[in-house]
């Protein structure tokens, strides 16, 4: 039988780091299933899930905790969690001007809801034409089976106008 696990790895970024983590995680027999994982300030930072069988994730959880000499921190979650709901889900992208709190006041909209983050991804850039910073997000969202697409539209559209982004929200 075995098991999924959930890996959080940082560390300054260099080459070999994937190298380390995929030859211990080969090493004990585990597979490599998902990943992202992005060079963020100087740092090498991921998220990645293995399926290991359960007689050797002890090993392998000591084994990834021993990468330290490689310049890695990397942290272990061996308990799947099922999501709580499994409405339908939308992709949500957002360009404007760069300014504090964009990410805590949309997320909160979307808490406000019951509205699961499945991924997001974020940059800021410089805008065309010496426009100032220009913030992107993407974001792939679960909702609940009974919000209605046009309540969180109008949520959201709402929140864009008073942020002065310009916000998109697809099936």
């Amino acid at each position: 039988m075995s098991t999924s696990l959930v890996l959080t790895v940082i560390g300054k970024d260099r080459p070999g780091l994937v190298k380390a983590i995929s030859s211990v995680i080969s090493g004990h027999g585990a597979n490599w299933e998902a990943s992202h994982m992005a060079r963020l300030g100087g740092r090498f930072a991921g998220i990645l899930q293995v399926q290991v069988d359960k007689d050797k994730a002890a090993a392998l959880t000591k084994a990834l905790g021993e990468l330290g000499p490689e310049g890695l921190k990397v942290i272990v979650e061996d308990e799947h969690v099922e999501a709580e709901h499994d409405g339908p889900t939308y992709w949500l992208e957002l360009v404007g001007s760069d300014q504090p709190n964009i990410v805590r006041d949309i997320s909160s909209a979307l808490a406000a809801r019951e509205v699961t983050v499945l991924e997001l991804s974020s940059e800021v850039s410089d805008a065309p034409l010496g426009g100032g910073r220009l913030f992107k997000m993407q974001a792939g969202i679960r909702c609940p089976p009974d919000l209605a697409l046009g309540e969180l539209r109008s949520d959201l559209e709402a929140l864009a106008n008073s942020l002065m982004v310009d916000l998109r929200l697809e099936d």
